[in-house]
């Protein structure tokens, strides 16, 4: 069957989208590797289906492994300028659910080029929801991995998470996928290597569960972000300017309990056909 789809990118995370019904029940765990595959396929990050009208959408999440995702904070961004641009809105906002929760977008600006703000879900720190094994919340928390012990926040942003501002160097290329398979996290982390760079910026690398290394990740930089303000290294309710290998986003986090707004870039790449 041919796929007709639309590639988007924000920050460098690219993504195939794919909004027709009959599409997205014909779309699985190979079919998303074939399409992510940057030799064989179209090349992607991970593939992200829609299904719904009006103003409530529901945003599927498959990564390049063929693994499902909870939510994706980039590509959630790609959807609602996606929305916009095919003039699916009647307004500016859009209602978007994933098996993360659902989170409401605002696109500030349409277009080839745009920009999305959305209401992410609040964080959440209980070990049972991460899920990570542990005996009470993980902030600033040691955790041995391969024989490097690191002080690590976990959390939940829909998607688990585990975020370090220890100075690790190059080690981080090991220590990534080691945390995002550490025994400790049942369904795998994403894992964030923070640098404080002043009091608003915020440097960070991700290795991005069922990708790798990633030039952006927008629940991992609201991760980061919240990380930050819990541990002491950045104040609440002020942006902060988190600066990924892909570009940056600006990250405000609340008081405790509330949404993390997250702000930033996506951008319409090209629309085509792709033959399964």
């Amino acid at each position: 069957m041919e796929l007709g789809f639309s590639k988007y990118e924000g920050l460098g995370n690219d993504f195939v989208i794919v909004d027709a019904a009959d599409a997205v029940n014909a779309i699985g765990r190979d079919e998303a590797i074939l399409l992510c595959d940057r030799h064989l396929g179209i090349g992607a990050d991970g593939v992200l289906t829609l299904a719904g009208h009006g103003g409530r959408y529901t945003m599927t999440v498959w990564n390049a492994d063929g693994s499902n995702a909870e939510m994706c904070g980039n590509g959630i961004r790609c959807v609602a300028l996606h929305l916009a641009n095919g003039g699916a809105l009647s307004g500016d906002s859009v209602d978007i659910d994933t098996t993360g929760g659902p989170h409401r977008c605002r696109v500030l600006r349409a277009g080839r080029t745009g920009s999305v703000e959305v209401a992410m879900v609040a964080p959440r720190f209980d070990p049972s929801c991460v899920p990570v094994d542990a005996d009470a919340p993980m902030v600033d928390a040691k955790l041995d991995v391969d024989g490097v012990s690191l002080q690590i926040t976990a959390l939940s942003m829909g998607n688990p998470h585990a975020v370090t501002f220890d100075d690790v160097g190059d080690r981080r290329l090991s220590l990534g996928p080691a945390v995002e398979r550490h025994p400790r996290f049942p369904n795998g982390a994403n894992a964030g290597f923070g640098r404080m760079n002043g009091g608003d910026i915020l440097k960070l690398h991700v290795w991005e569960r069922g990708v790798g290394w990633t030039r952006g990740c927008g629940t991992g930089a609201c991760a980061a972000a919240v990380a930050a303000v819990e541990s002491g290294r950045a104040e609440r309710n002020k942006p902060l300017r988190v600066q990924l290998p892909g570009g940056e986003l600006s990250i405000v986090v609340g008081a405790v309990g509330e949404r993390v707004s997250m702000t930033g870039p996506a951008r319409h790449v090209y629309d085509g056909t792709f033959c399964l």
